[in-house]
């Protein structure tokens, strides 16, 4: 009875593909278990509910013992319950008896955190090699691996633009949390994606310019601006336009003037006099 899209009943015939040939694409709970011990109607349940919360990241198998005493003796189960994690065609780790949900947790995270890092590494080294489908693929796993490594999504993001997919980029860093895109990681990569995507789709500076002479307080053809501006290498007339849309809202499109300032001062360097002058001007629309 398949009690879950993640978990499974282990039969004689299914076991070598649902448990040996799956776990060489992440980790197999295999839960040992039989109708004569209680233990294993409590922790039963508890794994159920641990792969609907880790959502495919591990397949969980069910094995009555009972009915299946040639694997039970196999993989030396001598008492139930047992949970034995198989990885890479290997049983790799063993939870005797009903030990608490941190337990299987922790054994949990180490396996799917190492398989992503892992998948993160394959992938920069596939993209430095010209690989890059390769390298989207991996990294993409290890980003559903790994939701909460914001390095991830980040690579992903540059590699994407770098194979001129800003689109795609710009969709990847807007389907995080919005705390996410305001991280160190990716605050300024997401300000400079904005930039050249809004570049890329604004009409001509002399449109631009005529929208603002009739409305100077559109802060989206201020924006529009900034971005034109800069594509042309124009950085000082682009930071003005930024500087406008700071002191006079800072709640549009979650502060990008200010965030967008800050991406252009990482890139010129706090040496830089542009840098000077706009992080002063900057510092003092915020007081």
């Amino acid at each position: 009875m398949t009690l879950s899209p993640h978990v499974f009943d282990a039969s004689a015939d299914n076991f070598n593909r649902l448990v040996l040939e799956n776990s060489h694409k992440g980790p197999v709970l295999v839960h040992f278990w039989t109708p004569k011990a209680g233990p294993c109607f409590i922790l039963m349940p508890r794994l159920v509910k641990l792969a609907a919360e880790y959502g495919g990241k591990f397949l969980l198998v069910m094995l009555n013992a009972d009915e299946l005493p040639e694997l039970a003796r196999r993989f030396s189960v001598n008492s139930v319950p047992t949970v034995k994690f198989f990885w890479r065609g290997e049983v790799a780790h063993t939870i005797h008896g009903a030990d608490p949900d941190s337990s299987f947790r922790e054994v949990l995270d180490r396996f799917i955190a190492g398989d992503a890092h892992r998948a993160h590494v394959l992938g920069v080294a596939a993209w430095q090699s010209g690989k890059i489908e390769q390298a989207r693929m991996l990294l993409a796993n290890a980003a559903m691996a790994e939701p909460d490594n914001l390095a991830i999504p980040r690579d992903l993001a540059k590699l994407l633009w770098s194979q001129g997919d800003s689109e795609q980029a710009l969709k990847l860093l807007d389907s995080l949390p919005p705390e996410a895109r305001q991280a160190p990681e990716l605050a300024h990569l997401y300000a400079h994606l904005n930039l050249a995507e809004t570049a890329r789709q604004a009409p001509a500076l002399e449109a631009i310019d005529a929208q603002l002479a009739q409305h100077p307080g559109d802060l989206d053809a201020h924006y529009q601006r900034a971005a034109v501006l800069l594509a042309n290498d124009d950085f000082e007339a682009a930071m003005h336009a930024l500087l406008i849309i700071t002191r006079t809202d800072r709640s549009y499109r979650h502060d990008i003037g200010r965030t967008s300032l800050l991406a252009l001062f990482d890139l010129l360097g706090s040496a830089h006099p542009l840098t000077r002058q706009f992080r002063q001007a900057l510092s003092e629309s915020l007081h």
